[in-house]
């Protein structure tokens, strides 16, 4: 059940608000913030950007030649610190004017509005998009008000006032995260923590930091959710537990307070579903994230008795261990989101045997933590910037692999190997970013289903 109770009233009335940035988050935030009375002035460095931004009647104008601002709505992938500030960004905190996330936005016009709706906060490096959408699945199966965005779907800003008994579910990025000052969450989850986003964040420490601000300003009656599969996380853990909050730690492979164990998904009272019937939910990662939505379902009301039914039947997230077609008796499946070696080992976790394909911008850390899932690659194929240097440490460690540059020579070659070999799965988990290449992991991946559909449609031999 969505809930849409009636269009904003102006909270924002009289206030005026810059946005820097109109791609996916900034064009619907600065719409929104019109909608809720903001006088708002726009920016993109890309004049197409600005014109469609004048098409819907904003102002656009560089934010800081504006006056009185209230705030800078300043999309995430734009830094105000590191690696580099955008000059607007640093113009604007000359003046003492706050930087926020959208996120921050939407939770102070849902307060301003007089609602009462719960947050719920989902962070860490993996998994975040999975458990925010079946966390979001597992409310609306109970029959609960709900809506979910933020960095996974709808910009935050983008979404309908709930009343007081909706809840928001929103994944928060490490860039949301360290532009909100008011938000607090009901609940939140960090799942896991591995070294990510470093050019941003300057170290791992300040990363964390700024990941476990997903609990800042919690009270006694919120819940804190957090994975103790990762050191990193235990030693937040461990901090979080002199706070007056309920801390639930959970685990995919490991007794916690909600836990799998032999792919059973168990709490304190026993067992609540084998998720091995889950077919969208494969590995211990996924079964973590499933011990992360049950918490943040019970936290918020949902009864034990409907998690079990709601996990069953999630579908699943596109680019996300989505299974495209088999071609000649090859399973080719995308899971493009996995856009760092943490992620990609969770992928590679999920198959014995796999064609592997890799590549892209690469990651601080490069692909050397998969090595004890090399012995899966019966062979990987290698794209984008990052293919000479990934090489270079697959050969190292013995692994057969070919430099193919592009995703359409490797999806080809791919079911050759694979149908040579008798090898079950082509697996898409890059390691990588996407932009050297593509406009971001979900083009990626799209194109990758478009490449197997073709695939596909030249017969089971993949001729043309």
């Amino acid at each position: 059940m969505t809930a849409r109770t009636h269009d904003w009233p102006a909270v924002f009335a009289g206030e005026v608000f810059a946005v820097l940035g109109l791609g996916r988050n900034g064009l619907p935030a600065a719409l929104a913030l019109r909608a809720m009375g903001a006088v708002v002035t726009v920016w993109d460095d890309q004049p197409d950007a600005r014109a469609a931004a004048a098409r819907e009647g904003l102002r656009v104008a560089l934010p800081a030649h504006t006056a009185s601002l209230t705030a800078l709505i300043l999309s995430p992938g734009i830094p105000h610190r590191l690696p580099k500030p955008h000059p607007q960004a640093t113009a604007i905190l000359a003046r003492g004017v706050p930087i926020w996330s959208d996120a921050e936005a939407l939770f102070i016009a849902v307060r301003r509005a007089g609602s009462d709706a719960k947050f719920i906060g989902v962070t860490g490096t993996n998994g975040k998009s999975t458990t925010t959408a079946l966390t979001a699945h597992i409310l609306r199966q109970a029959g609960m008000q709900v809506e979910a965005g933020g960095n996974l779907g709808p910009a935050a800003l983008a979404l309908p006032l709930l009343d007081k008994t909706g809840t928001y579910v929103l994944e928060m990025s490490s860039y949301m995260l360290e532009r909100i000052a008011k938000m607090r969450f009901n609940a939140a989850v960090m799942l896991n923590l591995s070294p990510d986003h470093l050019d941003r964040h300057g170290s791992f420490a300040d990363y964390a930091i700024v990941k476990a601000g997903i609990f800042a300003r919690q009270v006694t009656g919120d819940v804190a959710v957090i994975g103790v599969d990762d050191i990193a996380s235990r030693l937040i853990a461990a901090q979080i537990t002199s706070r007056p909050v309920q801390v639930i730690r959970i685990s995919g492979d490991q007794v916690a307070d909600i836990y799998a164990q032999n792919g059973t998904l168990c709490d304190q009272h026993g067992a609540i579903v084998d998720l091995r019937t889950a077919h969208a939910l494969p590995g211990t990662h996924n079964a973590q994230n499933a011990a992360a939505a049950t918490s943040l379902a019970m936290a918020v009301g949902v009864p034990r008795t409907a998690i079990g039914p709601a996990l069953l039947d999630f579908p699943g997230l596109p680019h996300r261990q989505a299974r495209i077609a088999d071609v000649g008796g090859v399973c080719f499946i995308n899971d493009s989101k996995a856009t760092n070696a943490d992620a990609a080992a969770r992928a590679l976790a999920c198959h014995e045997r796999v064609i592997w394909i890799a590549g892209g911008v690469a990651k601080s850390g490069g692909i050397a933590s998969l090595a004890p899932y090399f012995p899966r690659v019966e062979h990987a194929l290698l794209i984008g910037q990052a293919a000479t240097d990934f090489a270079a440490i697959l050969g190292a460690h013995g692994v057969a692999h070919s430099v193919v540059d592009t995703l359409d020579r490797a999806v080809d070659e791919a079911l050759a190997r694979a149908q040579a070999a008798n090898v079950p799965v082509v697996l898409l988990a890059p390691a990588c970013a996407s932009f050297d290449q593509f406009a971001n992991y979900e083009s990626r991946g799209d194109a990758f289903a478009a490449l197997v559909h073709q695939l596909a449609a030249r017969g089971p031999g993949g001729a043309p």
